[in-house]
């Protein structure tokens, strides 16, 4: 019996080091993470994603080398949660969750929706796609020095817009909900 409770005893203080290490983790990673959450028209919509910083360096163009399939975070891949199905583009989306991917250009970027949401942000499968939509890219004025990601309401339109901000471009899809 002694030898039962000992075990115990070890096992708990085991999964508490684990734990308090996996704290300590999150707070030394170079990428902070984020979410962004909104309601849009009846659907309970998130984005969980790493922050990069820009920290000086040339993004798009270098960096995130163009015409490349890039997963917008850092560390686990970022993804999209949808209570309700989506139309973003010509695309229908079900309800659930996706990983999102962008293939940039210098000038058409385009969004990708992939089925294997709980992946590391290097382990992009074009097998597990869902869709591609093309994105809005538009210039922006000033640096955002941490990649940041929004969902607002198209108002007074109907539905809203998923946008991407880092560095000097912002990209972004409509979408209505179904």
């Amino acid at each position: 019996m002694h030898r039962r409770k000992l075990f115990a005893l070890l096992l708990i203080a085991g999964v508490l080091v684990a734990c308090r290490g996996a704290a300590r983790a999150q707070e030394r990673r170079a990428s902070p993470h984020d979410k962004t959450s909104a309601t849009i028209d009846g659907s309970d919509m998130t984005i969980v994603y790493g922050r990069p910083y820009t920290r000086g360096r040339k993004i798009f163009g270098a960096l995130i080398r163009y015409d490349e399939v890039w997963c917008p975070g850092a560390d686990e891949a970022t993804y999209l949660t949808t209570s309700r199905p989506l139309k973003v583009g010509n695309l229908s989306v079900p309800a659930g969750s996706y990983s999102l991917w962008i293939q940039p250009a210098e000038e058409a970027w385009t969004l990708i929706f992939n089925k294997d949401w709980n992946t590391f942000h290097t382990s992009y499968r074009a097998r597990s796609d869902f869709g591609k939509v093309p994105m809005q890219k538009d210039a922006l004025p000033d640096n955002v020095e941490q990649l940041t990601f929004t969902i607002e309401p198209n108002l007074p339109a109907p539905g809203g817009h998923i946008a991407m901000s880092w560095a000097t471009t912002k990209a972004s899809v409509l979408f209505t909900v179904e």
